[in-house]
C-alpha cells in the first residue's frame, strides 16, 4: 500500500498532541489525519462548565472532522468506515472498543500505551510506574484485543525515570517519545514488515484508575518508597498530609541517604529549605508544599509562612494497593 496512510486517531488526552502535530506536519508524506474520535466535551472545574478537551481543540483549530459518540454504537462504526482509513490509532481514548469497530480500518486498531509491557496494563501507568520505584519506562505499540492492554506488541520507545521526576515530567517525555516509534512504526505497517510480538503474560502487571484516598503515606515505609509515591501521584491525586492539625499537599520528595534520627513521621529538621522527617528506613526531605487555597511553595518559601516544630510527628495513614499482578476490580488496600 502506498504512503501516505489514511489515519482516524482516537484520543482524548493531551499527551497525544506532538505526536498529533508530528503527523499533521513533517509526517504528512507518512500519514494523512482524517478524523478525530474523542470523548463527548464534560464539566470541568469548580463551575462544572461543559468544555472540549484538548484533542478536540486541536482537531477544530487544524480543521480536522470530529467525532464525540457518547457509545460506539453500529451507526458509529459504518461512520468510521465511511472515512475509509487504513489505520486507526489509539491513545487514552476512554472507550472499548468491539472486534467489528477494531477490524473497520484496512491495518485494524493499533494503540500507543504509555507503559513498557506488560507491565503496568491498565489506566495509570505513568503514575503508577514512577510510584512503584521504576527507573525507566516508555511507550509500547501494540495491536488492540478485547483483553485489557494485552495485545502483541511492535516496538517500544524507552524514557528515564530521574530521582525528581513526577507525573508531569513523564508525561511530557512519553509525549515526546510518541514521535519517534511512530515515525519509524508507520511505514513498516504500510509494507508489512512490522511484526508484532505476543506479550509475556505471566510477566503483566497492572494498574487501575487513582482515586483521591491514593494519595495517603504510611510513614513506616522506606523514604524512597515515600518519595516514589509522592512524585509518581504528583499532580493528581497528590499525596497530602497533616501537619499541626492542618491539611499540605506535598509536590516533590527526596529520599535522603542518612540514617533515621527520630520516630516514623517526626520532623527531625525544619529550617531553611530543610524538612527533613525519619521513616521506617532513612529520611525524606520535603521538597514542595501548598496549604489549602495557596500555591505550591519550596520548602523555604512554606517554611518562611507555616511554622513547623522539630520534633511534630506527621500521622501515617493506610497505603492503598496501586498496581497488582491481577487486573483490579476494586480499589485493593495493602
Amino acid at each position: 500500500m502506498p504512503l501516505p496512510l489514511r489515519i482516524v486517531f482516537l484520543g482524548s488526552d493531551p499527551i497525544a498532541l506532538p505526536m498529533l502535530d508530528w503527523l499533521l506536519g513533517e509526517g504528512s508524506a507518512i500519514a494523512q489525519l482524517t478524523a478525530i474520535f474523542t470523548q463527548p466535551d464534560r464539566p470541568v472545574g469548580r463551575g462544572q462548565r461543559i468544555t472540549a478537551n484538548a484533542i478536540k481543540t486541536w482537531a477544530l483549530s487544524n480543521g480536522l472532522p470530529v467525532f464525540q459518540p457518547e457509545k460506539l454504537t453500529q451507526d458509529i462504526r459504518l461512520q468510521l468506515s465511511g472515512l475509509n482509513a487504513d489505520v486507526g490509532l489509539v491513545m487514552a481514548y476512554g472507550h472499548i472498543l468491539s472486534d467489528d469497530f477494531i477490524a473497520t480500518p484496512h491495518f485494524g486498531m493499533i494503540n500507543l500505551h504509555a507503559s513498557l509491557l506488560p507491565k503496568y496494563r491498565g489506566a495509570s501507568p505513568i503514575q503508577t510506574a514512577i510510584a512503584n520505584g521504576e527507573y525507566e519506562t516508555g511507550v509500547s505499540l501494540m495491536r488492540i484485543v478485547r483483553k485489557l492492554d494485552a495485545g502483541p506488541v511492535a516496538d517500544v520507545e524507552h524514557v528515564r525515570i530521574e530521582k525528581l521526576d513526577t507525573a508531569l515530567d513523564i508525561e511530557a517525555k512519553l509525549a515526546a517519545a510518541c514521535v519517534p516509534l511512530v515515525m519509524r512504526t508507520l511505514p513498516k505497517l504500510c509494507d508489512g514488515s512490522l511484526i508484532f510480538t505476543p506479550q509475556d503474560d505471566a510477566q503483566a502487571t497492572f494498574c487501575r484508575k487513582l482515586v483521591k484516598d491514593d494519595g495517603t503515606l504510611d510513614f513506616s515505609a522506606p523514604a524512597s518508597e515515600l518519595a516514589a509515591r509522592i512524585n509518581g501521584l504528583f499532580p493528581w491525586p497528590a499525596c497530602s498530609v497533616e501537619i499541626a492539625g492542618q491539611p499540605v499537599k506535598i509536590g516533590l520528595a527526596e529520599a535522603l541517604d542518612q540514617k533515621v534520627s527520630g520516630k516514623s513521621g517526626e520532623i527531625v529538621q525544619a529550617e531553611g529549605d530543610l524538612l527533613v522527617l525519619a521513616t521506617g528506613k532513612e529520611n525524606l526531605k520535603l521538597l514542595k508544599l501548598q496549604r489549602p487555597g495557596g500555591k505550591m511553595l519550596t520548602t523555604a518559601e512554606f517554611l518562611r509562612g507555616f511554622h513547623v516544630a522539630v520534633g511534630t510527628i506527621i500521622p501515617s495513614r493506610q497505603t492503598p494497593l496501586l498496581v497488582d499482578k491481577q487486573p483490579f476490580r476494586a480499589a485493593k488496600k495493602l
